[in-house]
Formats: C-alpha cells, structure tokens, sequence
C-alpha cells in the first residue's frame, strides 16, 4: 500500500517543522477525541459498565498481537512503561557467578540500570558491545562483533532492534539464532520501532519484546506493551492487583480469594490496566496503525527524507547507509566546522524540532511530515556551516 501524507488527521501547524517522533508523537485527531469522550464519561461513573474494566483491555491486547504478528494476545500486558517491563523481566532471571549479558554502547537507560542491578546480584558480567565508529559499513560490523560477542557465557542479550539514537539495524534473526545455539535469552526494546517497522513475533521469537507506546505507537505518555515468552509463564509478578487473577470480573466474589493468575503474561500487567481513558486513546492509536501499516510507513518515510540525506552528506555529514538503518528515524553526524550552539538556535527560530542525542542529530518523521520539511532542515544546516 502506497500512503500519501496524513497532515490532516493531526492538529501541526504549517510553520512547525517536527521531526522528533522518536521523544513524542503527536496525537491524531481520533486518539485526541477518544481520550477528551473518555474524559467526559468519567465525571459520569455510573455510566461505565463493569465490563469496561476487562473487555477494552482485550481489544486492546488483541491489535497489538495483530501489528507484531502474535497469534496469542494472553502474552501481552499493559505496562506503564519500558523500566516496568524490564524490571518484570530481571525479576524473573537468575544468573551464576561471570554469566555475561550483553548489551549495546549507549542504550537507553531504561534498558540498562535493571541489568546492572541484576549483574551485581549474581556477581554477573554486563558486557557492552561498542559502535566500531567505521566511517563506513559500521553498522555491518557492529552486528558481526555483536555476533562474535555471543558465546557460552552469555545468558541474555538485551537491546532495541535499532539503536534508538541513530537508526542502525541490528540483525535479530542472526541474533536470536546465535542465542538459542548458546540458550542465551534475547530481550528486546522495541519502543523505537514497533508501529514503524515491520515486526513478527513468529520471525524472531524473542523472550520478550517491551515497548514504550508514546512514541510510534501514539498513545499516551505513561502506556506501554509488553509481550512475555514462554520463559516467563510461571513467573513472579512486580505487584499484585486484583484484575490479574483467576474470575476477578465476578466483583461481588472479589474476597473470595484467588491464588491462580490468568494465563501467561496477564500475572505482569500493571495494576488499574483498564485506565478507561488511557486504554481508549491506545485503541484509536492502534486501529490506525494497523490499517497504515508499519511497512507503508517506512517506505513514506525513505520517500521524503532520501534526497535530503543525500544532501547532507555532501554537506559532510555522515549517516549510515540506507540499507543498514531505519528511515523514521535516523542520526545524522555532524561535521566539525558546525557550532552546534549555532545550530541549536537557527533551529529554534525556525520552529524545527529534532533531537541531539550523542554525537548525533536525531531525526525522526512520521505521515504527518513532508519532503519540504527536510528541505527546511536541510537549509537551516547549511546556514550555519562555516
């Protein structure tokens, strides 16, 4: 499917430029409305039915099993955020003395602390597999010495299926393949992806996937997903609330009781999951995900933003090839004779948003962006170039 742009189902103004999705997206106009009905309902409890606690969370469940190709909606929970997912899963990992996990130089921090705390526990290694910094094909060998970095004393791999601050791709069928050889589990952080790219549980087969659903997925700041494997049925969960358990829509029955969970990843989800607002504006969220596709709107993104890449790069910026990394959201690596501080404020007074994560601009697009966006990007850098 071919998509055209959808400026008109969001509320931008013509004179800002945002390219950076990738912090917070926008909502468009139907999550908007869901959540300001939702609002509403609220100053009339009485009109909520107690099914509105259960039944919405299933949906819920069930369109994002559908966009990551997930034929059991029981593995998602609804999680407040990528750390509580995290935290779920280092709590339900042990480790021996010099284990090694494996994660990627500068990961988001979210993804990090918990393995640290968890290292440190069992006297384990964090192992921090370092950008080979190649002015060319460097995405290609960080994925071969993330591979070489796989042995027998690695128990977990921990990372994004992209870098989340310049777009590289990381191999994860080569991954997970190198994982199973060495009964290592693969964790993944697809909050930088998920609703962009193209992703199937049934492909990779990760232990878990864990995403932020404020930023590719449109919802609201404060809502997540997490998909739980197999290893993770029995587990222990970091709180328990009364929705999680065995027959909790009887609420007349609620004292009576119960010591078994619901299947599979409903004993992880996050207590009050059925927020009537917040589960509402994640519905609209993923019904108009679904229906663009992850796929359409990769390639909208690589029609826009191609040309301009290859203008900064003859500007001198370095960016990754395009085979080798993600088209929504991508670094741009600046050349030395750019003052930033200089760059900072042009793009501040022109009204164009992005992100400085690193050593890189991070810029990141959407179907509400265009290919006159870039070009406005495009100019702003080259009048500050010395």
């Amino acid at each position: 499917m071919t998509l055209s742009n959808q400026n008109h189902l969001f509320s931008i103004p013509d004179e800002v430029t945002y390219l950076n999705i990738a912090s917070l997206s926008p909502s468009f106009k139907a999550v908007e409305q869901a959540g300001l009905d939702a609002v509403l309902q609220k100053s009339k409890p009485y009109t909520i039915p107690v099914s509105d606690f259960f039944d919405p969370v299933t949906e819920l469940k069930g369109l994002f099993s559908k966009l990551i190709d997930n034929d059991e909606p029981e593995r998602i929970a609804s999680i407040p955020s990528v750390s509580y997912g995290i935290a779920t899963v280092t709590n339900n990992i042990k480790l021996n003395p010099n284990d090694e996990i494996l994660v990627i130089e500068e990961q988001f921090p979210s993804n990090i602390y918990a393995w640290k705390k968890l290292a440190n526990k069992y006297d384990a290694k964090l192992v921090t597999i370092a950008s080979p910094n190649l002015k060319v094909n460097n995405a290609k060998q960080w994925n071969l010495d993330i591979l070489d970095a796989i042995t027998s004393k690695t128990a977990v791999v921990a990372l994004g299926n992209i870098h989340w601050s310049n777009g590289t791709v990381f191999n994860l069928k080569a991954i997970r393949e190198k994982t199973n050889t060495h009964n290592a589990l693969l964790i993944i952080d697809g909050s930088q992806t998920i609703g962009a790219v193209h992703f199937s549980i049934k492909e990779i087969e990760p232990d878990a996937l864990i995403c932020a659903g404020y930023k590719w997925l449109f919802g609201p700041y404060g809502c997540g997903y997490a998909y739980y494997g197999s290893y993770f049925d029995h587990g222990e969960s970091i709180e328990d609330n009364w929705a999680n358990r065995m027959h909790s829509e009887k609420l007349s029955d609620l004292t009576n009781y119960e010591e078994q969970y619901k299947p599979f990843a409903n004993r992880y989800a996050v207590g009050e999951s059925g927020d009537f607002i917040y589960v509402k504006m994640q519905i609209e969220a993923l019904k108009q995900i679904i229906k663009w596709t992850p796929e359409s709107i990769q390639a909208y993104c690589r029609s826009i933003s191609f040309e301009a890449t290859q203008q900064l790069i003859t500007l001198g910026c370095q960016i990754e090839h395009p085979d080798y990394r993600t088209h929504h959201l991508f670094g741009v690596k600046l050349p030395e004779n750019i003052d930033v501080k200089t760059l900072k404020t042009a793009l501040q007074q022109q009204q164009i948003f992005v992100s400085f994560r690193g050593k890189f601009i991070r810029i990141s697009c959407h179907l509400f962006n265009t290919e006159k966006d870039f070009i406005k990007l495009v100019d702003c850098i080259k009048s500050v170039i010395k």
